[in-house]
């Protein structure tokens, strides 16, 4: 089925896609890598007058770094989190994550700024900025705000992202020394999304204590979400394997899962425990 016919602009800054959203009054959609976006045109469940294409504004694609943060433009394809040498030392768990998405097409063609703006509660990036709690730069007629991946996400396909506004830019601390991170996902054999995925960043002190532990869910709810019975779980203790299995235990804690054809509920909550163990063991290595 094809999509219903729309109008197409692409333009060249910020404010010009502004003035364009603002000129159909939330009837339009910005396209990014449109991965997500198309396929759901063609099955008109999404039906807007008009795309917006944000692929020939300078400056929304990049990665640097910026007084011990790093910023990634919204713009900046999966292939480009994956192979950037910057991000490998510097935050790894955004490498590796990005390194499972889809196939090599979609890595070269989807953004990190459309995935999350997305929201797909099954995608992979949006586990690994929930564990990491990045800020994400959002721009509108009110002017810019940031807003902390915990409270961006809001339902399925659903963020707080106002519809006039544009997400610009991420921004994540460097890694703390004797800080260790893993993804680890139950992929759907067909498609790659996760059926569950586990984000997982530990940083422990000189005699292995953990003093922070951050784990990002995917594919559990209908938004991903933060483990915190396993975050609370694991601070102030030494990580050892029962450490390690006593906190991922609590991975599906006041959580409800979903339940569909891939997954019963309880077989989620069961892999969100296991996942969340393998993620942390990673982690723990390479501390």
């Amino acid at each position: 089925m094809p999509a219903t016919p729309f109008e197409y602009h692409a333009p060249t800054t910020i404010q010009e896609a502004l003035s364009l959203l603002a000129q159909y009054g939330g009837e339009a959609k910005i396209l990014a890598g449109g991965h997500s976006l198309l396929p759901i045109m063609n099955l008109r469940l999404a039906q807007p007058k008009a795309l917006i294409d944000i692929g020939k504004i300078s400056g929304l694609s990049g990665i640097w770094e910026e007084t011990g943060n790093i910023i990634i433009g919204a713009m900046t394809t999966h292939y480009m989190v994956e192979s950037s040498s910057l991000l490998k030392q510097k935050v790894p768990i955004l490498p590796e994550t990005a390194a499972v998405i889809g196939d090599v097409q979609v890595r070269n063609r989807g953004t990190i700024g459309g995935s999350i703006a997305h929201a797909d509660p099954a995608g992979d990036l949006p586990a690994a900025v929930v564990a990491l709690d990045v800020q994400l730069k959002a721009v509108g007629p009110r002017g810019e705000r940031t807003l902390k991946a915990r409270e961006f996400f809001v339902d399925i396909l659903t963020t707080a992202l106002q519809p006039d506004e544009i997400l610009t830019e991420i921004r994540v601390p460097a890694f703390a020394a004797r800080t260790g991170s893993a993804y680890e996902k139950f992929p759907n054999p067909a498609s790659r999304y996760a059926i569950v995925g586990a984000a997982a960043v530990i940083t422990v002190d000189g005699s292995g204590v953990c003093q922070k532990a951050s784990v990002g869910l995917n594919g559990i709810t209908g938004k991903p979400v933060a483990a915190v019975g396993v975050e609370q779980a694991l601070i102030g203790k030494r990580l050892s394997d029962q450490s390690i299995l006593e906190a991922a235990a609590k991975a599906a804690d006041g959580l409800d899962p979903l339940g569909d054809i891939f997954a019963s509920a309880p077989y989620r909550a069961h892999l969100a425990r296991v996942f969340t163990k393998r993620a942390l063991t990673r982690a723990s290595a390479r501390v």
